[in-house]
């Protein structure tokens, strides 16, 4: 038997839930300003997908396409920020953070 679909759907299920709640809480703390760092990975891991000859290769290349992708998402989530959809990280908040 092939298990090589099978892990790699539960790769792809597991890489994109820890993308999205990245870009979510990246861009909630740090803004857009995370784009270089997300093509940094994405670039690394593609390269590494490239290199490695096993299982690993499908896990580095599906973690660099989450990463490339993620740089989309997050311009998009500071446009649904903008929006109202997800919480904006205010002032009051950030004065809060620092007395604790």
């Amino acid at each position: 038997m092939n298990f090589l679909g099978l892990i790699a759907g539960m790769v792809m299920l597991m890489v994109t839930m820890f993308g999205h709640i990245l870009v979510i809480k990246g861009e909630y703390h740090f803004g857009t300003r995370l784009w270089p760092i997300f093509l940094i990975l994405g670039i690394s891991s593609i390269l590494g997908s490239i290199l490695v000859n096993n299982y690993f290769s499908v896990a580095f290349g599906i973690l660099g396409f989450t990463f490339l992708w993620g740089i989309y998402e997050l311009f998009r989530q500071k446009e649904r920020v903008r929006r109202g959809w997800f919480p904006k990280k205010s002032q009051k908040n950030l004065i809060t953070s620092k007395k604790r």
